[in-house]
């Protein structure tokens, strides 16, 4: 009984990936310092840590993609890896079917030995050669079940509906050029995650998916049967699925038990914890310098290096204990407001009345009769599906589009500041540092340079060309810039895209106090549930306001929900028919095993019975015995199966 328990743990947090001793650098710059860690079956680990510090790194070094300046990665057993990458140029849309090479190498096997055994059993039935086609066609039908074959496209139909991709993909589909980059991601992760490696790696998976998508995604993962490894920004996401976060800061890993939230209150007890060790190694390092000098200045020589090498030790785990601390702890937090604001917070600043819109090629409105008031210091935040309109509407509220019909209002006086998406400079060869003054009047030099690094830029990065810059750099400095010039409205398009979780969070900070008003678009739930104070919720070509974002989520699911439960209904005899299927050839390779085991056995207890009377012993008699049991269970159980 106890055997069984522990054989049952150690399947459970059965190792299937070990990182050991992971060293890479680039230059003088080492991105990965000595990481070690271990993947379990059963693990849900969220990597996290600042854009650039190694994580997808990581990922191409355990793919094998790179290779690591020292160390190893260990997969254990027979285990299998698959690998999402953020980058829609690393995945493979250009074979001719969407089902795994695997699946369609034993599906060729399969169609192959069924010829051959037909063509034997007509015109040699009796041969050798039969039954081992037979053996053979056993062993790959029992590979192709134990690969997902026979519910394949089942299974792959529901994760592309799930990833919003029913009406526009399904498993037979061969031609993936008309699709968008986020559409083929979205095919990518389908059938990534229904071929059910034993660890799925995901690089950013939520960036080119809906709610409803992500919601579907965090439900599948929850439960998958293996093990899974993400990189991701989304905290939300990261509290439905993770048990464990990974974070990889300054070269190094430091590992922590649960989701996000469990993150950051162990995260905030470690540094409570760390700063008071160091505040205490500090204080005691000053006392034994002072004693030093007075063993010094009294002539005490040996009292005097006694204390030198007490000084040594207490510098060197100084130094070690204050390396254990994150690589950007000593940044500075943001706070953000606009210039002073004359008249109540209630004022009202923009009208909205009746707005619809509609696109001169399509014979449906995008959305009808949206209307809503901004007031002087609320923040708004428009959710939706992709495709709804919000960034449209945000346009057309911001003045750089205009509606079908309806009437958009702006109180006299008002400033706007908007930030779409994807973010132009009109000087790509200008520095971070250059661009803030040209945008901020007045604007002293160390007021600059602080406030360029509060948004990152710091030390020698606040001169870098903006050319150069990567997408979440980009976004950081016009939004320092924007923020900088302190408009009455800021129109926000995804801000968080491309930002870290640091930047996300100083990002949130500086909305939550600025004084403005705010419109937003934002599916970061982490984001919209810290800063909104309503949401106006987009669905089915119409808007409603709500006070918080999980209740627009219960509307839009109590709204499809008959319509979900009318297609279960459909799918469940589907259903039902590769269940059957399943069992079926569950039973028929049983039957088939049996027959190779007492074939093997019958075998056994010729050869034992042929030394009988001439050399056979006590074991003999004893394995003889053993043989006839199991035969008898054997036979038993072929009956039983053949009569199902």
């Amino acid at each position: 009984m106890f055997a069984f328990f522990f054989d049952n743990v150690y399947l459970l947090f059965m190792p299937l990936l070990t990182v050991q001793n992971i060293s890479k650098s680039y230059g003088d710059r080492r991105v990965l310092n000595d990481v070690s860690f271990r993947v379990n079956k059963g693990d849900k680990i969220a990597f996290i840590g600042d854009n650039g510090a190694g994580k997808s790194t990581l990922f191409k070094i355990i793919r094998g993609n790179i290779h690591s300046d020292s160390g190893d990665v260990l997969l254990h057993g027979n285990t299998i890896a698959g690998y999402l990458s953020q980058r829609i140029e690393e995945q493979d849309l250009l074979s001719a079917t969407l089902k795994p090479a695997r699946l369609v190498e034993l599906d060729s096997k399969l169609s192959s030995l069924e010829k051959e055994i037909a063509d034997l059993s007509m015109s040699d039935p009796d041969s050798p050669e039969l039954k081992k086609k037979m053996d053979e066609y056993s062993d790959a039908r029992s590979a192709y079940e134990a690969a997902g074959g026979y519910d394949y496209e089942y299974r792959l139909n529901d994760a592309l509906r799930g990833l919003g991709l029913g009406n526009t993909v399904d498993s037979a589909r061969t031609d993936f050029s008309s699709l968008s980059g986020g559409e083929k991601m979205r095919v990518c992760l389908a059938r990534l995650i229904v071929e059910r490696p034993d660890i799925l790696m995901l690089d950013e998976p939520t960036n080119h998916l809906d709610m409803e998508a992500v919601e579907w995604l965090e439900g599948f993962l929850s439960s998958y049967g293996g093990a899974v490894f993400v990189i991701t920004h989304d905290r939300h996401f990261i509290d439905s699925v993770a048990n464990r976060v990974i974070e990889l800061d300054g070269g190094r890993i430091t590992e922590y038990k649960g989701n996000y939230s469990d993150y950051v209150i162990q995260k905030e007890e470690f540094l409570k914890t760390q700063a008071s060790v160091i505040e205490n190694l500090e204080t005691e390092l000053a006392h034994q310098l002072d004693v030093k000098q007075t063993m010094l200045s009294h002539r005490n020589i040996s009292g005097y290096h006694q204390r030198e090498k007490m000084v040594d030790k207490l510098a060197d785990i100084l130094e070690r204990e204050k390396a254990k601390l994150p690589a950007q702890y000593a940044k500075m937090s943001f706070t953000a407001a606009p210039a002073d604001r004359s008249g109540r917070s209630d004022k009202i600043l923009l009208y909205v009345n009746e707005v619809t819109k509609r696109f001169d090629d399509c014979d449906k409105d995008l959305f009808t009769d949206i209307s809503f008031e901004l007031k002087a210091d609320e923040k708004l935040f428009l959710c939706g599906p992709n495709g709804c309109g919000k960034t449209t509407l945000l346009m057309m509220l911001a003045g750089k589009a205009y509606g079908t019909s309806g009437k958009v209002t702006i109180a006299t006086g008002t400033s706007c500041g908007y930030m779409g998406q994807f973010v132009p400079f009109d000087d790509e060869d200008a520095t971070c540092f250059d661009e803030l003054v040209e945008r901020s009047e007045g604007i002293k030099t160390t007021e600059a340079r602080s406030l360029l690094a509060r948004f990152g830029f710091r030390g020698d990065d606040a001169y870098k060309v903006i050319r150069d810059l990567s997408g979440g750099e980009r976004s950081r400095l016009y939004l320092c810039c924007l923020l900088r010039e302190r408009p009455d409205i800021l129109f926000l398009d995804e801000p968080t895209n491309h930002l870290d979780i640091n930047s996300r969070e100083i990002l949130e900070d500086a909305i939550r106090a600025y004084d403005g008003a705010v419109i937003c678009v934002s599916h970061d739930r982490f984001f919209i549930d810290k800063c909104a104070d309503v949401i106006l919720g987009f669905s089915e070509g119409h808007a409603s306001e709500f006070e918080k974002y999980e209740y627009y989520r219960k509307s839009v699911r109590n709204a499809v929900k008959q319509p979900e439960e009318q297609i279960k209904v459909t799918e469940k005899p589907q259903k039902k028919k590769n269940e059957d299927r399943k069992a079926s050839a569950k039973r028929r390779q049983r039957l088939s095993d049996i027959e190779k085991e007492t074939r093997a056995l019958e075998e056994e207890q010729k050869q034992i019975e042929a030394r009988f009377g001439v050399d056979a012993g006590e074991n003999e008699y004893k394995r003889y015995a053993e043989i006839s049991e199991k035969l008898n269970a054997l036979y038993e159980e072929y009956f039983e199966l053949g009569e199902d």
